[in-house]
């Protein structure tokens, strides 16, 4: 059974741990390796910047930084003689300090698992051989120095172990019983940690280190409230995240709060499923290529890095009450959290270029557990992160501040400008419902002149300078939005500005935009072009589109309709042409035609939509030469379901009157 927290495999590969907190000995021999582990030992008990120690890995050979595979292994001798040796060396330290030693079984290769935690007691000195003084040994990246020889250092790391961290440190209200066992077995099980085999929960506890031995009995540390009590916020006020969402109207009034307590990972878990349903979706299929590109209101990516962010590096202690702050605004996303960063961190270092230099961390478990969870991720490639998921998902970039004095951090992801149109266009139909049109129309067009490349907009406005008759404006908008916008964005909005001028009579103008605009339409856009050429008797060009709208059309039962339709017209040209070549071309369209005709009418659809579609039905398979009884069938269906309907009535008395003699031609 296992005694180690971390999961093996993902220690070797440096998953949830960074690989500067892993030094790999490919073998064991007490007077080479035996004092290079003791000296990484105090290095890791050191804990210089704060992340919680690390681990010496032996019996594992190490490449490039990580454990090369296949592993070497130890032999079962080689395992005690290094525990027993490095049990005994590790007295030498001063002060004494004894790490865990974990042998594992790896692939069927025997291991030895050093795990060092940060220790309570530091600074510790080591000897540098067996017969050699002893030193500070601090770790700077994956190196194990001596912190006296490299310059300021030993100061600065002796003035930093006057303390323990906040979170490591024991809670001396709270009682063991306070972890919920339940809460521990759970974090286990979702780390897949071999401790979740033993039985006895104390031991957990104390091989997790979120207990400590005082005097003769055991206390909870700060970090295991924080992660397996109940109500965290019961002992630390300020353990809670909170939720405002600011309406868009002129007051900034609040819209809804909404507070999230409990474990840590569960206030994450649960807050990042209510923002996940909040976040708007667009999905934009590219042309020629099988991928759907689109964008969120705020990637969730940047989301997830800036609130762990927020609740691993601020301060939880008494005199922080205030909670994690969330604040959703019409254009922006703030996540705040108090105090602000540790000194040594500069703004400029959190541009997109900045150097971020390694500084002590100021919760160097709280790290450590979120990133088992997988939750969080290497240390300082979070911000990197966040500056590339805003980038791919075509956002403004993020913004980080702090105040001179610290008191607070505060990351700002600005919306993506299209989601900024929507939050636009519901106060326009908000405003439009109260029947303040004037004020609807102002909405809208303040907006657009902040974002005059979004699309919605752009429809929008268009659309409403149509109900008011003013084409001119319409123009305008319309030259203004296609001379920058993406081509994604453009069919819909050539659709809207194509859709007026035929409207208006401006047939030419409808044809010359849409002739531009052919190879850029997919899916609704290219439906919704299909429906006005067709209404342009340009037949050809429909079929062309309806093509290019693929499976959509399938699910539409107008568009269905209207695309059997435009394969009749098309037959109908053929046959007008040269009907005896091309016959086979004429019967295959009609084919065509016949059974998206069958489909709309097993659709869910308007009585008046089932009814023409059965009448277009009875006459393809009148043309078709199909038996008599199906097209009285579906003439009957036809007048049954909008009797009505002069039209259909009077084309079913002719067909009546002609199909006795059979004189029905073939369009």
């Amino acid at each position: 059974m296992s005694s180690l927290l971390i999961n093996l495999d993902d220690l070797l590969n440096c998953r949830t741990v960074e690989s500067e907190r892993v030094e790999f000995k490919s073998s064991w021999d007490s007077r080479t390796t035996g004092y290079q582990v003791l000296k990484t030992i105090c290095a890791f008990a050191n804990d210089y910047h704060n992340i919680n120690g690390g681990y010496v890995v032996i019996g594992v050979e190490e490449k490039n930084g990580r454990a090369k595979f296949p592993i070497k292994g130890l032999s079962t001798k080689d395992v005690e003689e290094a525990q027993k040796w490095i049990r005994g060396n590790c007295n030498r330290i001063d002060p004494v300090f004894q790490p865990r030693l974990c042998p594992e079984v790896y692939l069927g290769k025997l291991i030895l698992v050093v795990a060092v935690h940060g220790s309570d007691v530091r600074p510790h000195q080591a000897p540098d051989g067996e017969k050699k003084p002893i030193k500070y040994w601090i770790r700077l990246g994956s190196e194990t120095v001596d912190a006296e020889v490299r310059g300021g250092l030993l100061t600065r790391f002796l003035e930093q172990t006057t303390r323990i961290p906040w979170d490591d440190r024991r809670a001396r209200d709270a009682k063991v019983e306070d972890l919920r066992e339940t809460h521990v077995r759970e974090f286990l099980r979702d780390v897949d940690s071999g401790l979740l085999d033993e039985p006895d929960a104390r031991a957990i506890y104390r091989n997790m280190e979120i207990t400590t031995k005082v005097n003769q009995h055991e206390e909870p540390r700060n970090v295991g409230l924080l992660f397996f009590s109940g109500s965290p916020h019961k002992w630390f006020r300020g353990a809670k995240i909170e939720i405002v969402h600011f309406a868009a109207d002129r007051g900034g009034d609040v819209q809804e709060e909404k507070v999230f307590s409990g474990p840590l990972q569960e206030q994450y878990r649960n807050c990042m499923n209510y923002l996940e349903n909040l976040s708007a979706r667009q999905l934009l299929k590219q042309r020629d290529r099988s991928q759907v590109r689109g964008w969120v209101s705020y990637p969730l990516q940047a989301i997830r890095e800036t609130l762990v962010n927020a609740l691993y590096h601020r301060s939880y202690d008494q005199d922080q009450p205030e909670p994690v702050k969330i604040y959703l605004y019409p254009g922006r996303l703030e996540i705040t959290s108090y105090p602000g960063p540790v000194p040594g961190i500069e703004l400029d270092q959190l541009e997109r270029d900045g150097n971020l230099r390694p500084v002590p961390a100021r919760n160097r478990r709280i790290g450590d557990f979120f990133k088992e969870l997988k939750l969080a991720e290497r240390r300082m490639s979070g911000l990197a992160k966040v500056y590339r998921s805003m980038d791919e998902n075509g956002s403004p970039p993020p913004r980080f501040d702090f105040d001179s004095e610290r008191t607070y951090f505060r990351a700002t992801l600005p919306a993506h400008p299209e989601y900024i149109a929507l939050s636009a266009l519901r106060d326009a139909a908000h405003l439009q419902a109260l029947y303040k049109n004037d004020e609807a129309y102002d909405r809208l067009l303040s907006a657009w002149k902040e974002n005059n490349s979004s699309g919605i907009l752009a429809a929008e406005l268009i659309r409403s300078l149509r109900k008011i008759g003013d084409q001119k404006s319409a123009e305008e908008i319309w030259d203004a939005f296609s001379s920058s916008a993406s081509p994604y964005a453009l069919p819909h909005v050539a659709n809207t500005m194509i859709e007026m001028w035929l409207e208006n009579g401006e047939r030419e103008k409808s044809r010359k935009l849409m002739d531009k605009m052919h190879l850029a339409y997919q899916g609704q856009d290219a439906i919704d072009a299909a429906i006005m050429a067709k209404r342009l008797r340009k037949f050809s060009r429909a079929h062309d589109y309806f093509e290019k709208a693929e499976e959509r059309v399938l699910e539409n039962s107008r568009a269905l309709h209207e695309f059997a339709q435009v394969k009749m017209e098309l037959a109908k040209e053929v046959w007008q042409r040269k009907p005896h070549l091309w016959k086979q071309a004429n019967r295959k369209l009609l084919q065509e035609a016949r059974g998206q005709l069958e489909r709309v009418i097993q659709m869910e659809a308007a009585s008046v939509r089932l009814a023409w579609a059965w009448r277009d039905l009875a006459r393809v398979m009148t043309w078709l030469n199909l038996p008599v009884k199906d097209i009285e069938n579906a003439w009957k269906n036809a007048v049954n379901l909008l009797p009505t309907e002069k039209q259909i009535r009077c084309e079913y008395e002719k067909y009546k009157r002609n199909s006795p003699s059979g004189s029905i031609k073939r369009p």
